[in-house]
């Protein structure tokens, strides 16, 4: 099984989010290098990160779910209430 790195990050935190999401969309996600950068300061940039990695086969749309981005509203409301009159 042949890996693809769609994600690198510089902190562990980052690296598992993503991990996460692509794991609750059912992509087969790992996570390489997280222990090298954790051992030494400043190592995850030196090494190139923490990689999140899927099978090649997976590769193309677990970057496209990554991503996409919700559409914007467009009925001109403010989101959550933001604006609105008080009462």
């Amino acid at each position: 099984m042949s890996l693809v790195t769609i994600f690198r990050a510089f902190n562990p935190a980052d690296a598992h989010l993503v991990r996460s999401r692509l794991e609750a969309a059912e992509f087969h996600p790992i996570v390489m290098h997280e222990l090298s950068s954790l051992s030494l300061d400043g190592y995850a940039m030196a090494a190139g990160g923490i990689l999140v990695q899927v099978p090649e086969e997976e590769s193309a749309d677990a970057r496209e779910f990554l991503d996409w981005k919700p559409p914007a509203e467009e009925s001109g409301h403010a989101p959550d209430g933001a604006g609105a009159d008080p009462a």
